[in-house]
């Protein structure tokens, strides 16, 4: 199963007493602190949840696979996630 936004939105309608249009508003605002706080190069620790971490990856040297041709791989921005320790903890009872 699989959970997208629009489910977390109803459940903090349902579950957590707030108007459907409320619930809508803090599941967005939630992503973009997030989002905004990853670009800016800060780690988001969420207690009993687990770490977002900002990873850059460096440009660096490659082939392309049709002409063969060295070229050069931009550097890029991603994240990683780790669990916290209770939160696996809870996964793995």
């Amino acid at each position: 199963m699989k959970i997208n936004k629009s489910e977390l939105v109803t459940a903090l309608f349902e579950e957590g007493g707030l108007l459907r249009k409320d619930a809508e508003i803090a599941v967005d605002f939630l992503f973009d602190f997030i989002k905004l706080a990853l670009r800016q190069g800060n780690e988001v620790n969420i207690s009993n949840f687990g770490s977002f971490i900002p990873m850059t990856k460096i440009a660096r040297a490659g082939t392309s696979p049709s002409s063969h041709e060295a070229i050069t791989i931009p550097e890029t921005k991603s994240v990683s996630f780790h669990l916290a320790k209770s939160f696996k903890e809870a996964l793995n009872k």
